[in-house]
């Protein structure tokens, strides 16, 4: 039995450092990510380990392992965080069946004007149900989600950083193309544009952890081409637009979604790449939450506000 000291160190935060490290398995990155110092999060592993009494890594050259304590730890930590959010989602489920709170998290590079028209529709209907958006990265995304920090994620499918689905389900929003963004109108006279050139000019482009620009540079590497030189990076999609429009001969890539939504703010032709890169914006969430009726409630709202005005045409008439 561990004393109060002991127990302490197996805080939350204290945990949550643990299954962060070991997602990346340097430390370096870890506490960057984390937004701690190296040593702090040194520190809060060895108060781990020393009351474990055994070493939850060890290292060969420059990377470590997990070792059999920490496999253990972690399967322990991971068991623990489900049978939290398996509590609250039935507390949830129990109370203000109706009423309450629905926490959202959208992916901060999707384009969010349907979105938003359907929570002011939504609250008409529902005002006993308060909806909080969140604008977030992916990480961040699918840390709250995990950690059930938020109800629903909208991001973008598939996407490799997510390692199990076992409790997970999505539902399909629409497939969102990936659009070059150019001033060339021989291209323009095109259909399409082929990988290649595509990289005639330097791009503007996501930053590197982005899901766009993680999908994009996994398909070029699988189709054997250079990736484009790179000029400029953003985490915005407008930022990258004005960037492209003020610039001489910078291309940059954006979703369908946003090229249709705001074809208002265009001064460049849109082409779609190929062969197509293409993603699904989902709705993201834990199986339990269709148990909790506003819940349910939601997602059936949803679907009566698109079989009014399909997403397509929503995004159109934002104009």
């Amino acid at each position: 039995m561990l004393d109060e000291k002991s127990r302490r160190v197996f805080s939350s935060k204290a945990l949550n450092y643990f299954d962060e490290l070991t997602k990346n398995m340097s430390y370096t990155k870890t506490a960057q990510l984390l937004g701690i110092t190296q040593p702090a999060l040194t520190q809060q592993i060895k108060k781990i380990e020393k009351v474990v009494g055994a070493p939850l890594f060890y290292s060969v050259g420059k990377k470590i392992y997990l070792t059999d304590s920490g496999t253990l730890l972690l399967k322990a930590t991971h068991q623990m965080f489900n049978l939290i959010n398996n509590v609250t989602d039935q507390i949830q489920q129990e109370s203000s069946e109706r009423s309450g709170t629905i926490s959202i998290g959208l992916l901060s590079t999707a384009e969010s004007i349907v979105i938003e028209d359907f929570i002011v529709e939504y609250n008409r209907i529902n005002p006993d149900v308060v909806i909080d958006l969140n604008l977030l990265n992916r990480k961040e995304l699918w840390d709250n989600i995990q950690n059930n920090r938020i109800d629903l994620a909208i991001m973008y499918l598939p996407d490799k950083s997510i390692k199990s689905w076992k409790l997970y389900r999505s539902k399909k929003i629409m497939s969102d193309n990936i659009m070059l963004i150019h001033n060339d109108k021989k291209i323009n006279k095109k259909r399409s544009v082929t990988y290649k050139d595509a990289t005639v000019k330097p791009w503007a482009a996501y930053l590197k952890s982005y899901y766009f620009s993680e999908l994009i540079s996994e398909r070029y590497r699988d189709a054997l081409v250079d990736f484009p030189q790179v000029i400029a990076r953003f985490s915005s999609t407008y930022q990258l637009l004005k960037f492209a429009q003020e610039s001489d001969d910078v291309y940059t890539i954006l979703p369908l979604s946003f090229c249709i939504a705001h074809q208002d703010k265009f001064k460049l032709y849109q082409t779609p790449l190929e062969p197509a890169i293409t993603s699904d914006l989902s709705f993201v969430y834990r199986e339990d939450k269709e148990k909790i009726p506003r819940f349910e409630d939601f997602l059936s709202e949803w679907d009566n506000f698109l079989d009014k005005m399909s997403y397509v045409d929503r995004l159109k008439s934002s104009r």
